[in-house]
């Protein structure tokens, strides 16, 4: 692996839970952006249905483990196929899972803080603020209000701690979210 790699074209839209970040990544996809899904859900739903540990109610050292090297693997996958310098949007980056780790008082193994450091996404990371309004609970989001607030601040945190610059998108409308980074990726070229 190659180090200090940085892909401009290679963006995380994060933030608590509940925010709207897959929404604005349903609309960013609708108009043509390339979207990863994230990884966090789709591992939660893949254990509960097979009655798994990796959960972040049951082993979250295990669910830690699995959500880093999962969100790890995907960048790789993407730098490794991705062809030109067409944005791509990820819900979520694995500064995700160092972020969970902290939260959660799990101790952060020295490769995962290596390539946090080397293997770079774009520099501006998009945030989503808490928005109460539209915060609802589900089968795998499980925090209360207070959680996602508290884990809003820990992201903002962890990715300022890795020289990260969050860009806050406006609680709006989700059509005007998206127009708000696409309009951002204009101005910042």
């Amino acid at each position: 692996m190659k180090q200090n790699r940085k892909h401009n074209f290679l963006y995380v839209i994060t933030g608590g839970p509940g925010v709207g970040k897959t929404t604005l990544l349903q609309e960013l996809q609708q108009r043509g952006m390339h979207v990863i899904p994230e990884i966090a859900r789709q591992l939660i739903k893949e254990q509960q249905a097979i009655n798994g540990d990796a959960l972040p109610w049951k082993n979250k050292r295990l669910y830690r483990d699995l959500m880093f090297q999962r969100s790890f693997e995907s960048f790789e996958k993407v730098m490794e196929e991705h062809q030109g310098d067409a944005p791509i949007f990820f819900d979520r980056g694995f500064l995700d899972a160092i972020c969970y780790a902290s939260l959660t008082g799990i101790p952060i193994e020295n490769d995962m803080k290596i390539l946090a450091q080397t293997c770079r996404y774009n520099d501006h990371v998009f945030i989503l603020p808490p928005w109460k309004a539209i915060y609802e609970t589900d089968a795998e989001r499980k925090q209360d209000w207070n959680e996602a607030v508290f884990t809003y601040n820990k992201m903002i945190q962890t990715y300022r701690s890795y020289q990260y610059n969050l860009v806050e998108i406006p609680k709006a409308p989700i059509t005007e979210r998206a127009d708000f980074i696409l309009e951002f990726l204009t101005q910042n070229k």
